[in-house]
């Protein structure tokens, strides 16, 4: 062979094509490198593959995105259906087929589209105006100030999620929905192992099945002695909206028992933990209460709750970030990556209560979906936290900051417990 015929061998020719190896579909991240720091690789996914192939457990492949304009522009897309087989799908395999979730609960506002998610929100807009959770202010401040006082006549160490973080947000969402707060027992472990990743399919359908029981009881009650509350008000609608069925009522009271309370004790906890932990922030906010508005958006935007990011399923053919996806796809949105996004928040991964745009994150989501109760939950974070700061001027954390025990197998991110000291 000639050296001229090797060289037009082994050269390219004009139309030839260099491609490059695609990426394969990975596993959603979930192992962190602390208790308040997401897993690494998201770092690297924001730079190098915004719109990653992901791997589900069950089913096709779908697209990771991570970068927050793109998170952003996501949520608001009408293209991108709520409506999905199972809650976690991305996280765990779906346990309960499709008809049993219809069965046990129809389509609430966390996992319906317009026009039907348009009603069923309209029912309860009311109920969350910002004028009537100022009204409720001062019964929240009482029922803090319960708790503090509770939490001062507790043996040391005490544990502040027990008795200041759940129980204040339980017992405030129990008053507005109408759950007597007695029931608090049954229904926070109801809402524990329905956010749980490691129950089997007869446990998760034991809880939903109770769940529902429960919920359904309730307003056979409420119907014969209606009160001042949520769940009235939206037995009252049913005379004037007739295709709201008792099912769609249960539906809606899971999810604001659950997302009211569990949310909320969480970033309690959350933004405690961050200014327990050195260098100790407690101290500089206790002198400058002006930042604990502060504190409550960059908690938020810092350690988010939801913390393996929302579920999508592509109505239509369309394009993320310059990447196709077709109709029938599932897409996730992850929250807590595009939150710590540096080309959004500059020097992300440091926790800076003075930060000017902390609200900007997206913890609440955005656009049709975006959070119905966060005006309570601010008021009852503000509340909380104000009040102790003044209250345990001294509150320490009683224990090593990265030996606090988190919900690593749990929807909602947050301290399992959080043991504190302090001078009574």
């Amino acid at each position: 062979m000639s050296e001229h015929q090797t060289e037009a061998r082994s050269a390219p020719g004009p139309q030839a094509t260099v491609r490059e190896p695609q990426p394969q579909p990975r596993l959603l991240p979930v192992d962190r490198p602390s208790p308040l720091e997401p897993p690494a690789e998201f770092q690297r996914l924001r730079t190098e593959l915004p719109v990653a192939p992901l791997a589900f457990p069950d089913g096709p492949p779908g697209w990771l995105v991570t970068r927050y304009d793109d998170v952003r522009t996501a949520l608001a897309d009408p293209r991108l259906s709520s409506r999905r087989p199972h809650l976690n799908s991305h996280i765990r395999a779906s346990l309960i087929t499709t008809e049993e979730m219809a069965a046990l609960r129809p389509s609430d506002l966390l996992t319906s589209d317009p026009p039907e998610h348009t009603r069923l929100r309209r029912l309860v807009n009311g109920q969350f105006t910002a004028h009537r959770m100022n009204l409720l202010a001062p019964r929240i401040q009482d029922i803090v100030d319960q708790h503090l006082d509770a939490l001062a006549a507790t043996p040391r160490p005490a544990d502040l999620m027990t008795t200041v973080a759940l129980p204040v947000p339980s017992l405030v969402i129990s008053e507005l929905l109408g759950v007597p707060f007695t029931d608090r027992d049954q229904y926070q472990r109801l809402t524990a192992e329905l956010l749980s990743l490691d129950r089997t399919r007869e446990q998760l359908l034991a809880s939903k099945a109770e769940m529902k029981s429960y919920l359904l009881h309730l307003i056979h009650t409420k119907r014969s002695a209606p009160a001042d509350d949520l769940l009235s008000g939206l037995i009252r609608a049913q005379a004037s909206d007739t295709t709201l069925t008792d099912d769609e009522i249960a539906a809606l009271a899971q999810l604001i028992l659950i997302a009211g309370h569990e949310t909320t004790a969480n970033v309690i906890g959350l933004a405690a933990l961050l200014l327990l932990r050195p260098p100790r922030l407690w101290d500089t906010v206790r002198l400058r209460p002006e930042l604990v508005d502060g504190v409550i958006e960059e908690t938020l935007r810092y350690a988010t709750v939801l913390q393996f990011g929302l579920l999508r399923v592509a109505r239509e053919p369309l394009t993320l970030a310059g990447r196709p996806v077709q109709a029938g796809e599932r897409v996730v949105l992850h929250l807590p990556s595009a939150n710590r996004d540096p080309d959004r928040f500059p020097g992300p991964d440091h926790f800076a209560p003075h930060r000017p745009d902390a609200a900007k994150h997206l913890s609440f989501g955005h656009g049709p979906h975006h959070c119905i109760g966060d005006q309570l939950a601010r008021i009852e974070l503000r509340t909380v936290l104000t009040t102790m700061l003044r209250r345990f001027p001294d509150l320490r954390l009683a224990t090593d900051p990265d030996e606090i025990p988190t919900h690593q197998h749990r929807v909602i991110h947050g301290p399992i417990h959080l043991p504190v000291d302090f001078t009574p």
